[in-house]
């Protein structure tokens, strides 16, 4: 069996994203890959005043598990914008690649 990795589904709308997951499981089914039930998860980023409507996502009927921050392509992407998350991040990485050649251990 083969897996998908790191898709990102965009809408404006739980139930655009709902339907777009659905395609896209159906099809990659059909293709012989398989979407992870237990590993999919999402964000909802409020980018604007606008309210949307409650709901869940939903991947073939089972509830995907809403995150406060995701990490996509080596980015942490947060709900609110903001990327703090990244940015430390890429300092602590910076830090330890510094140690690491520098032949520091803590």
């Amino acid at each position: 069996m083969l897996f998908a990795d790191d898709v990102v589904l965009v809408d404006e709308s739980r139930a655009g994203v709902n339907r777009k997951l659905e395609l896209w499981r159906r099809t990659l089914e059909s293709k012989g890959f398989r979407l992870s039930r237990t590993k999919t998860e999402y964000i909802m980023c409020n980018f604007s005043a606008t309210r949307h409507a409650g709901g869940d996502v939903s991947l073939d009927g089972q509830v995907v598990v809403r995150k406060d921050t995701f990490r996509y392509l080596g980015s942490v992407l947060q709900k609110d914008g903001d990327i703090d998350e990244d940015v430390r991040h890429r300092i602590s990485a910076g830090w330890l690649k510094w140690r690491q050649a520098s032949g520091i251990l803590l």
